[in-house]
């Protein structure tokens, strides 16, 4: 809320390549200059901010909450060979600049070429029209106007103009306008949301018929045997799946990978859930960071779910090296976008970007992983190996490993991997795009492999939708998306285990077993 005359606030933020939008800098990277005033130090609002390369500089320009400002001169530029050179570039590759009023964002152009892309003119009055509703700014507009040919050894003035204007736009709803209205008011969009979802349910309800038919004839055959007297009941063979029920719950090769796998998967579901409930509650998107800010919050607050889920699973499978399985649990997906945020940021400081992550931020980023995201993983270890370590079991397990009997080629792991993750990623590709622009009884699950089919969308996006290049975009783009598809498999991965442990502990357990 502001009070007539009072000091308003021009954030410059970062500039960058139009058609690479994470290659940002700072916005006097180019050769700028800033207003008379006295400069405000940058900071960082949230550790979101910071992560996503906010780095917001005073304009120096003079404004003030309702007081108009006729066209003036704030600044000259020498502009010499070198500078002149360092606009020309920008104005080839398409720079575009970003500005905060208020926290409502403002972009502008850097400057444009003539039609044989010989001259190049900078546009140097930035004609500012904002929008107040009571004591609150509701609305700004940037109009970019006096184009000056670029000549060396020259000086060149820029300008500002600010023009206030009453608005009918409530303070609530002044972020409207940068939502995309072709995306609410095309129906095609809602009817292929629509139709991911109707798919889910239809093929949900599908795959329960075909199995609930399946379980009763088994059920009914398996009651007639249960009939049986004793000697008849040893002389027939079992068939079907009850007669893997000595193997089905064997301990997994490798339980500790396993287990830390299957907890941190509930936990990235854990966080997707509150994140996307939060979002819909909350107009996250109306503060720089947020949404990186309540994602990380909410990691680190769910990191008992990984510790109880992960701890008592590695218990139920005999494990006793369970402090080893609660680092590895607890320190697995932060080490992996922790690694690949380090990678880029080597890479973006080779560019000087914006989006280098400063070190403050890393050590405040460690500090969260051994101080809260540890230590709430071992009480959430420590819960889950007393409230639910113990083997339960509906059937014992054979000292000797059953021989997996031979299966058609439609059968063979590889290719149930392949086909089980066929219908998760349908579901979800079409919230993939806004985004960017069955149970086998044995002992495999394919469930986890929307994450590499995603991992390949994201490749054919990149190569004939997105006009990236350069190095820094393209490690960007691949890094985390890698992360994306990674974090997407092992969600998917622990959710499908999940089900599928329910469901044949629960068909194991209605079924008399000797």
């Amino acid at each position: 809320m502001y009070k007539d005359k009072e000091e308003v606030v021009l954030w410059m933020n970062t500039v960058g390549p139009y058609h690479n939008r994470q290659e940002t800098y700072k916005y006097f990277s180019l050769p700028f200059c800033a207003g008379s005033k006295k400069t405000i130090s940058h900071y960082h609002e949230t550790l979101g901010e910071a992560l996503q390369g906010v780095e917001l500089e005073f304009s120096g320009l003079d404004i003030k909450f309702k007081d108009e400002v006729m066209q003036t001169t704030y600044c000259e530029i020498d502009l010499d060979k070198a500078k002149r050179d360092a606009f020309v570039y920008a104005i080839k590759n398409h720079y575009w600049y970003q500005m905060y009023i208020d926290d409502l964002p403002i972009w502008g152009i850097v400057g444009e070429a003539d039609e044989n892309g010989e001259d190049h003119y900078l546009w140097t009055y930035k004609k500012l029209e904002i929008g107040f509703n009571g004591n609150r700014i509701v609305d700004v507009n940037l109009t970019s106007e006096g184009k000056v040919r670029l000549i060396p050894n020259t000086r060149i003035g820029m300008s500002y103009s600010v023009k206030w204007k009453r608005s009918d736009v409530k303070f609530e709803d002044r972020f409207d306008k940068y939502l995309d209205p072709s995306f609410f008011q095309h129906r095609i969009h809602w009817f292929s949301i629509f139709n991911s979802f109707m798919m889910v349910i239809f093929l949900v309800g599908l795959v329960s018929m075909i199995l609930m038919r399946t379980l009763r004839k088994d059920y009914a055959r398996y009651s007639k045997e249960e009939e049986m007297d004793d000697m008849d009941r040893d002389l027939g063979d079992e068939y079907g799946w009850k007669q893997v029920h000595g193997d089905v719950f064997r301990p997994s090769s490798h339980p500790l990978i396993f287990s830390s796998l299957i907890g941190s998967g509930c936990q990235i579901f854990s966080v997707s859930l509150i994140v996307i409930i939060v979002a819909m509650v909350e107009d996250l998107y109306t503060e720089r960071g947020s949404m990186l800010s309540t994602a990380i919050f909410v990691y680190a607050a769910t990191s008992p779910v990984n510790g109880y889920f992960g701890g008592s699973l590695y218990a139920k499978q005999g494990g006793r090296r369970w402090i080893k399985q609660m680092f590895i649990g607890a320190f697995m997906i932060p080490a992996m976008v922790c690694g690949t945020a380090f990678f880029i940021n080597f890479i973006a400081i080779y560019y000087h970007a914006s989006r280098a992550i400063p070190f403050g931020t890393m050590v405040a980023v460690c500090c969260i992983c051994f101080f809260v995201i540890l230590p709430l993983n071992l009480v959430g270890t420590i819960l889950g190996r007393n409230l639910s370590g113990q083997p339960n079991f509906p059937c014992r397990v054979n000292a000797v490993p059953r021989p997996i009997p031979e299966k058609k080629w439609f059968m063979e792991p590889a290719v149930i991997v392949c086909l089980g993750g066929i219908l998760p990623f349908g579901s979800i590709f079409i919230e993939m795009y806004v985004l960017h622009l069955h149970v086998f009884l044995d002992y495999r699950c394919g469930c986890g492999f929307p994450g590499l089919r995603s991992c390949s969308y994201v490749s054919c996006f990149f190569l004939w939708c997105f006009r990236m290049y350069g190095l820094f975009q393209t490690s960007f783009y691949f890094g985390y998306m890698a992360v994306f598809s990674t974090a997407l498999g092992i969600m998917c991965g622990a959710v499908g285990y999940m089900g599928t442990s329910a469901f044949v502990r629960k068909i194991y357990t209605n079924v008399k077993i000797d």
